[in-house]
């Protein structure tokens, strides 16, 4: 485990280990006067305890002092992880409000069924059918949004999707993807980067490791350009990055590759990213936090042409209609409509979840990538 990945005891967290412990928490926010959480059902609100500066400015202390840190009026700012938990401290000194603790809560686990997301209104029955059949067809994905919207909880959701006899490694400086705690029986290795592996050093030594999919947790800089190069020698993967539109993709892979051969990479974006995905969130006036996919969009270059299809927009379907490349890929296995699934019918089938399993696995085309990750799904997503 890297040096960084300290724990802390239940004793460390005083009257905040009843959100540390709820699963549906994911979001933990003190304000110098309040405390402020976030669940997965959009919901913001006030905790229904109270809090003093007291108790928080002793719980950053304990942080500090497990993660062999400095907090102090000049060490004014504490940034700091645990295997599941993301803690960013302000010191009181630097603000006219009191300390400010953000704890942000990344568990081993994958929040929304894919019956809950539609429910719930993060996607529609068409959507989750397109990206489950772009999981079968090994298309490569990147998710975008503006901070804290759900793109790292999206990667998850997708990712769990993978049959469980394709390598899949991932590489982060944070985990958070938890891709073997979630998927246990599947083929992983997780990789940290840190001072003594760069991203730019997992990517290329990963290609010696026998991958199906790479997983970068998050582009932020030069490495992306290693990550593309990788999808062109015919391995798979996701990553996420920040930007407001999925039309902005291209150019924010070309500005952060920092490369002069600009119309190259250009090119290879258009080449091997498949499908792009903004996730959005807006905050009602009561407080509650909708999240939701916003834009899908495919990518393609045909005859030296680039050309990005807008499928989704707004949340609502454009008109627009799939690519022939990426048509091929789904019909190499064995899917002829983009947006129907077997899977997906099946869970919001009114019969009983037994038998409708029964009654869909006969009419499952019997192409092999298809039927392993069924088998790899069984009746646990």
């Amino acid at each position: 485990m890297p040096k960084e990945m300290w724990t802390l005891s239940d004793n460390d967290f005083g009257k905040l280990l009843k959100y540390i412990k709820d699963d549906t928490i994911t979001d933990i926010d003190y304000n110098g006067r309040s405390l402020w959480i976030n669940d997965i059902y959009n919901n913001r609100r006030q905790a229904d305890v109270e809090v003093d500066p007291q108790e928080m400015e002793n719980f950053a202390a304990r942080v500090a002092n497990r993660a062999n840190k400095k907090f102090d009026p000049v060490n004014n700012r504490l940034a700091a992880q645990t295997n599941n938990l993301r803690i960013s401290c302000l010191h009181e000194t630097q603000t006219m409000t009191g300390i400010s603790v953000c704890i942000r809560k990344s568990p081993p686990i994958v929040r929304l069924t894919p019956k809950e997301a539609v429910k719930m209104g993060f996607m529609t029955k068409k959507t989750l059918a397109f990206i489950i059949n772009c999981v079968m067809a090994k298309c490569n994905f990147v998710t975008v949004g503006e901070p804290q919207v759900g793109k790292t909880e999206l990667s998850k959701f997708i990712m769990q999707f993978i049959p469980d006899n394709q390598r899949v490694i991932t590489i982060e400086d944070v985990p958070e993807l938890h891709y073997h705690e979630i998927k246990p029986t599947a083929d992983c290795v997780e990789i940290i980067v840190g001072d003594n592996l760069t991203y730019t050093d997992a990517i290329k030594t990963c290609l010696r490791q026998n991958p199906n999919w790479i997983m970068l947790s998050e582009a932020r800089s030069t490495e992306v350009k290693y990550l593309i190069e990788c999808w062109t020698t015919g391995v798979h993967g996701m990553t996420t990055l920040h930007t407001d539109d999925v039309r902005k993709i291209p150019d924010r892979i070309v500005n952060m590759s920092a490369s002069e051969l600009k119309t190259r990479i250009e090119n290879d974006v258009f080449v091997n990213v498949d499908l792009g995905i903004l996730v959005k969130k807006k905050t009602l006036y009561d407080g509650k936090i909708i999240r939701y996919i916003d834009q899908v969009a495919v990518f393609s270059r045909n005859r030296n042409k680039n050309s990005v299809t807008l499928l989704l927009d707004e949340g609502e379907p454009t008109g627009e209609e799939v690519n022939s490349e990426l048509l091929k890929k789904l019909r190499a296995v064995g899917i002829t409509d983009p947006f129907s699934n077997n899977y997906v019918d099946s869970i919001f089938s009114d019969e009983k979840e037994d038998d409708r399993w029964k009654n869909k696995k006969e009419n499952i085309p019997k192409d092999n990538r298809v039927q392993n990750l069924l088998n790899s799904l069984g009746e646990n997503v």
